[in-house]
């Protein structure tokens, strides 16, 4: 008769629970990394009920800090992130993929600079930077509010540069 190994619980980590039973012994049936390769998808099946689920292995990152204009810290948040994005593409040709790409690179550039803070301006002009080879008009929309323009002239200028 097989008897399924018991799994040892090392440090702070707990055992992963069937969420149909609650047991913590199963056994993995398929294993599959992301395309990117920094999710790996695990197909498992409940050693007591034998119903399947899938689990996500994700490498932790350490968190940012977002160091506001008026020198306030807060933590980086990703939702807050998309939502001004979405803002900005509004009624754009613009895939929910695509924004979701963008926020990747972003997030991409924070982790390879090695700093556990990023100042508002740099994440808005990484932001811009982006928007700017996307879409021009989601490039404007954020771009006013980021900038905070007080007329029209900044307003067009801006637009001249654009051309």
């Amino acid at each position: 008769m097989d008897v399924p190994r018991k799994r040892r619980q090392t440090g702070p980590y707990t055992l992963m629970r069937c969420p149909y039973c609650g047991n913590t012994q199963d056994r993995v049936v398929d294993s599959r990394e992301s395309r990117e390769g920094d999710v790996i998808r695990r197909r498992r099946e409940c050693v007591a009920c034998a119903r399947r689920f899938t689990s996500y292995e994700k490498i932790e990152r350490l968190p940012f800090q977002v160091v506001k204009r008026d020198e306030r810290r807060e933590p980086y948040a990703r939702d807050k992130l998309m939502q001004g994005l979405m803002v900005a593409c509004r009624k754009r040709p613009i895939s929910a993929a695509q924004l979701e790409e963008l926020a990747d690179s972003i997030e991409m550039v924070m982790q390879e600079s090695g700093e556990r803070e990023i100042s508002s301006l740099q994440l808005g002009f990484l932001v811009m930077e982006r928007l700017r080879a996307l879409d021009p008009v989601a490039y404007v929309r954020f771009a006013s509010v980021y900038r905070r323009f007080e007329d029209v002239e900044a307003f067009v200028k801006e637009l001249h540069q654009l051309k």
